[in-house]
């Protein structure tokens, strides 16, 4: 039968390209693996909170020591899942300035305040005699997506305590208070830092298959003929990458602009943070190239980091963290080692908080890295495959 023939003429040439076959067969699996890197591996998501507990405690008359902030620290840690996994990952902190830079940083999705007469007023509405009330702040971007769901649940965790403590009465209120303009930003505001880097990171498709377009049909061969050395190849074609990035980021945030986005920093800094990215992304898009030989293998390939990227930077989706090991008072996460991750943040903290040069030197500093070792690393790969 002619079907048979066909079939088995596409087969034969199929067996010729079996990497693309197999990484179009890996891709749908490839997402399963990185939805359950999101969620860590869980059905339930823990929110990390910060807690300054400012209570001083009191004594009571029989000579006892009573702590009603800490007694309040622990119903926030009891609360858990259907599966007894916590809902709230707290964590006790002592100086409000540096729980604010782990909360601009989106170390952490919301941070409590205990008041210093925390026990006093739990203590006076057990007795009855008076209706003494006092405050509760809850601090946090609001613009972070995990921040409403953790700050919920933390009032209610801390109300409920108050109301088993002292009966039906609430003594206790709640202040808010918004890191920078974040209290300010529409929901059209809040997708605006992920959609410039994710711009940023199209270019991985414009690397690679630019890369494998001299690859394909021995161009490379015609090239060595003119004698050109392969910084010379390779520069040039990152300095065009280089200056598209700029572009797509100068072209989205006008776009945004006029339809109504408003920046509380610098652009000049966030074309910075986009340059420093591209780096890193046109080194991925090498290493692409490096195990390409068309050009849509390269573009089948790049899906691959490309999706990394996209899920788990920040750039589109909100991403759990879940801390690795701490260095030097930091905590390091493994979608660190992503550079799109630190260009969300740094973003982020340029539109939303107003945040300056210095303000993103970490983030900056760790970009430069990653983009020297990816890009680094992206070079000596092509070089080795292909023109050695």
């Amino acid at each position: 039968m002619r079907f048979l023939s066909v079939l088995r003429k596409y087969a034969r040439e199929q067996k010729r390209d079996l990497w693309v076959l197999g990484l179009s067969l890996a891709f749908a699996p490839l997402f399963v693996l990185i939805y359950w890197m999101m969620t860590g591996g869980n059905a339930t998501t823990s929110y990390p909170i910060l807690v300054v507990n400012q209570d001083t405690g009191i004594v009571l008359s029989n000579g006892s020591n009573y702590h009603a902030g800490e007694e309040a620290v622990q119903a926030m840690e009891a609360m858990t899942f259907k599966d007894g996994s916590p809902i709230l990952r707290v964590r006790r902190i002592q100086d409000r300035s540096e729980a604010e830079a782990l909360l601009r940083e989106r170390k952490a999705a919301a941070l409590v305040i205990l008041p210093p007469d925390f026990s006093q007023v739990v203590v006076e509405s057990q007795l009855g005699d008076s209706f003494p009330t006092t405050k509760v702040e809850l601090v946090g971007d609001l613009t972070n997506p995990y921040y409403t769901v953790a700050s919920v649940m933390a009032i209610t965790a801390i109300d409920s305590y108050a109301v088993s403590a002292t009966g039906e009465y609430r003594p206790i209120g709640l202040i808010e208070t918004a890191l920078g303009d974040s209290a300010a930003r529409t929901e059209f505001e809040l997708y605006i830092p992920g959609l410039l880097v994710l711009a940023v990171i199209m270019t991985l498709f414009q690397a690679s298959m630019m890369v494998a377009r001299e690859i394909e049909g021995n161009k490379l061969q015609r090239l060595r003929i003119t004698r050109i050395t392969s910084i010379e190849l390779l520069g040039g074609i990152s300095a065009w990458l280089v200056l598209i990035a700029i572009l797509e980021v100068v072209i989205t945030f006008g776009v945004a602009v006029s339809l109504g986005f408003r920046s509380e920093g610098d652009l000049w800094i966030a074309i910075f943070v986009g340059v420093i990215t591209s780096f890193s992304i046109i080194g991925v898009g090498m290493i692409v190239a490096s195990f390409s030989k068309t050009v849509s293998q390269a573009f089948v390939i790049a899906n691959f980091p490309f999706a990394f990227f996209m899920f788990l930077s920040g750039a589109a989706f909100p991403v759990p963290m879940g801390s690795m090991f701490t260095l030097w008072g930091r905590e390091f996460y493994l979608v660190d080692l992503l550079p799109p991750r630190h260009a969300v943040i740094a973003l982020n903290k340029i539109f939303t908080l107003g945040a300056g040069l210095e303000d993103v030197a970490y983030e900056l500093t760790a970009l430069v890295i990653l983009s020297v070792l990816y890009f680094t690393l992206g070079v000596w790969l092509f070089r080795r495959m292909h023109l050695n």
